[in-house]
């Protein structure tokens, strides 16, 4: 039976064919379960997993040996491991430039955001949790697009306590884009209840310290890392800790590598890659209970 490719069933469509122990993986991950239907050469019909003997009993067994590198728990189960990006540059212009004509046209805001989320969030890979996808939807930012009506009547207005309170909620609607995005993501059409807890205030803080630290030239690479370490700290829901483990040296002369270039605007769609590859890369799933005992 080991030789035999495997097909089975998800969203109501047929995936396949697999190798055995593809599909060994898929059952290690949980993408395919008990109750997932499964079919192979010699099967009369479709059968749940779960009914065929030996195939699911028999998938357990050590996981890989980690690669020199690996973050402890990388190998598999529910273990650790670095994410990755991968997408066109020609479907990044083309979606880029949608995003901002949308922008710029008001009305299609909700509905060009989402597209843009789910489009990107489908392009990340996340280690043990295939399919990433989003589950936002437009009609859920309705309250963004109110607030976009806001700022545009803030532009014409001369009162500075009006400038400031838009300010004001120009912060609040990023924290709040943070949580929509982080509650909606989802894999294999399922959401994964993600959340995240950090606080408004403690936003607002590193918002405003990392405005003060433009001041210092270079510091501000220092303080856009600490609180990309303190977003994924505050991500709750999973088994695993989110670590971002870039420092802020590597941040700030990638920063200038990917910024130049663009100057001569026809580089941006590659710079902006090269620099959110390495972005993502820096995003490590990292056990627990590893962790624990580190």
């Amino acid at each position: 039976m080991s030789d035999r490719s495997w097909f089975f069933a998800s969203q109501g469509k047929q995936q396949g064919p697999y190798p055995e122990a593809r599909l060994r993986e898929f059952i290690a991950n949980r993408t395919v379960t008990a109750d997932t239907l499964v079919w192979t050469e010699g099967m009369a019909d479709w059968q749940k997993a779960g009914d065929i003997p030996g195939l699911l009993s028999d998938a357990g067994g050590p996981p890989a040996v980690p690669r020199p590198g690996d973050p402890l728990g990388s190998a598999g189960g529910h273990g650790g491991g670095r994410l990755s990006i991968e997408f066109g540059i020609w479907v990044f212009t083309w979606r880029s430039l949608v995003l901002f004509i949308g922008l710029l046209l008001l009305i299609p805001v909700p509905w060009v955001i989402v597209m843009y989320c789910r489009w990107i969030v489908t392009c990340t890979r996340v280690p043990q949790r295939p399919n990433l996808d989003f589950t936002g939807r437009a009609v859920d930012l309705m309250w963004f697009y109110a607030a976009v009506i806001l700022f545009i009547a803030a532009a014409w207005s001369q009162s500075q306590a009006l400038n400031l309170a838009v300010n004001v909620v120009q912060l609040v609607l990023y924290w709040l884009l943070i949580k929509w995005f982080i509650a909606n993501l989802g894999s294999n059409g399922q959401p994964l209840r993600l959340r995240f807890s950090g606080s408004f205030w403690s936003f607002l803080g590193w918002s405003l310290l990392a405005i003060l630290s433009v001041i210092t030239i270079i510091g501000w690479a220092w303080v856009y890392v600490a609180q990309i370490r303190w977003m994924c700290r505050h991500i709750e829901g999973t088994r695993r800790d989110v670590v971002f483990t870039a420092t802020g040296l590597e941040f700030l002369w990638r920063a200038f590598v990917t910024a130049l270039p663009c100057l001569l605007i026809v580089p941006i769609p590659w710079m902006y890659r090269w620099f959110t590859r390495w972005l993502v890369s820096q995003i490590v799933l990292v056990e627990r209970t590893a962790r624990a005992n580190a």
